[in-house]
């Protein structure tokens, strides 16, 4: 029998683990993630979140809606939209916040605004996992985990390397990277609290997580794709993306 809760502890608990192994590059390196190696995992982690996003998001969230007695389309179009804006106006703050080179403290702050909402995107579809007890629906929660913790790595590096090259010392920038990712834990849980108990509002948060998704692939993965010839960003993309629709629809 699955073990659902088990799975949702350890599909959050990745999000952070990934951050912090991340972050603890700065101990073992001076330099960023190589392009190559950046294009490809970024690309990978797009094409996953993009599919489990359509076909284990979207889609059951219609469904759920017509099951509902509900306008089909109308939850997932609000929740999806409501997923995406809230993640703009997040980051509006984050990049707002991150621009104002004062204090550690305010950079602290941004770092953890800007985590919140993925931590929450997926904790909402273990929840849904959760309370409905579809292995299906468990798949696409730990693609989604899977997803946003296999970008995590690079933020997590991204932010300890140039935090040590602006003279922090490597373990305090070790650990102020890894505390911007322990959010998404808390995030992560009110999620799963969320949607676990709140049955008949299944179609809006699964469209929710469905927009915070999309949100993350279009504003922060593609765009970070690097140019060169071998086209590693999109391969990955679709490696990603292919991979996760045959499992979603194998197991569906």
């Amino acid at each position: 029998m699955i073990n659902y809760i088990l799975y949702s502890l350890g599909g959050i608990l990745f999000l952070f683990i990934m951050n912090t192994l991340g972050a603890s590059l700065v101990f073992f390196t001076k330099k960023t993630i190589s392009k190559n190696t950046n294009n490809i995992t970024l690309g990978f982690a797009a094409g996953v979140m993009m599919a489990a996003s359509i076909w284990s998001l979207l889609i059951p969230s219609i469904d759920k809606a017509d099951s509902l007695k509900l306008i089909s389309w109308f939850p997932a179009s609000i929740g999806l939209l409501f997923g995406f804006l809230l993640l703009l106006f997040i980051n509006k703050i984050y990049s707002k916040i991150s621009n104002k080179k004062e204090t550690k403290r305010m950079l602290f702050l941004a770092l953890t605004i800007h985590n919140i909402p993925e931590g929450l995107a997926v904790g909402l579809a273990f929840g849904v996992a959760l309370r409905s007890k579809d292995p299906t629906l468990l798949v696409t929660a730990c693609g989604l985990a899977l997803g946003i913790g296999i970008q995590n790595f690079p933020e997590g590096a991204s932010i300890s390397l140039p935090l040590k090259e602006e003279g922090m010392s490597k373990k305090n920038a070790f650990l102020y990277s890894m505390a911007s990712g322990s959010v998404e834990i808390f995030s992560g849980a009110l999620g799963v609290i969320l949607a676990s108990s709140l049955n008949i509002f299944m179609p809006w948060l699964l469209a929710f997580a469905a927009g915070a998704m999309i949100y993350v692939i279009v504003e922060e993965l593609i765009p970070s794709f690097e140019n060169n010839k071998y086209h590693l960003g999109p391969i990955g993309f679709m490696i990603g993306f292919l991979l996760m629709m045959i499992l979603d629809v194998a197991l569906g």
